[in-house]
């Protein structure tokens, strides 16, 4: 799904209506969601009355207002408006978090011709790899309200990693980069050198004292042999 908009610029319909064009951006927006494509224009009477409904659907799926974890989901409007102005006029009305094709671009007809669409509004929702879960979801928004996010999360087998909780978090195996134990063996210290070592002593046990007592007794007869010699030679 993300690659339908690579090369693309999608604005986000906040303040500063930021702009976002490459493809790190994308992935962050759109991998992993189910993406609705809202296809309205300012003129039709049905769009002015189900913008309203779609914005309520949106803001209780994605508004931290409404829902502690903000769904996988994204909206896109794509504007089949004949002026920027009649554009401008629907963005107003929808959350900021919706995201739009700039009037100018000609991709707008383009994804129109793609999916199809003669009717307004249309809602298309896309399962994560771009296959169409529904080309018109606008009568199911209208009767079943957020509850059929449910229904298309189960149909695209859309994992929310989100809920998991804390527990489930600390089970989980430490990670580990590939060049973990190159870097553990490249950055060991004096000080782990001396644990090793203490942890060997330790594991030796009362025989490994015991040989260490007789090594430092062969040792100083050694020594004092060496002693004896030197004082024969004098």
């Amino acid at each position: 799904m993300v690659d339908l908009f690579l090369d693309r610029v999608l604005v986000e319909n906040n303040w500063d209506q930021d702009e976002h064009n490459t493809e790190r951006e994308m992935i962050g927006l759109l991998e992993n969601r189910i993406l609705l494509l809202f296809f309205a224009s300012a003129e039709c009477r049905k769009c002015q009355e189900f913008v309203p409904v779609l914005n309520d659907f949106f803001k209780r799926l994605k508004d931290p207002a409404y829902i502690e974890y903000p769904k996988l989901l994204a909206l896109i409007y794509i504007s089949l408006d004949q002026s920027e102005e009649q554009q401008e006029r629907v963005l107003k009305e929808m959350h900021k978090k919706v995201l739009f094709l700039a009037f100018e671009d000609p991709y707008r007809r383009e994804l129109q011709a793609m999916f199809k669409v003669k009717d307004v509004p249309t809602v298309v929702v896309l399962r994560p790899d771009g296959s169409v879960l529904s080309p018109n979801a606008v009568q199911d928004i209208c009767r079943y309200g957020s509850d059929c996010f449910c229904n298309w999360q189960e149909s695209a087998e859309l994992v929310e990693r989100t809920f998991m909780l804390n527990e489930d978090y600390d089970n989980l195996p430490p990670f580990r980069s590939a060049t973990d134990p190159v870097r553990r063996l490249k950055y060991k210290t004096e000080d782990d050198k001396r644990k090793t070592n203490w942890w060997n002593l330790w594991g030796k046990g009362k025989d490994g004292n015991k040989e260490e007592e007789e090594e430092d007794g062969t040792w100083d007869a050694k020594k004092k042999e060496g002693n004896k010699g030197i004082w024969r030679r004098r």
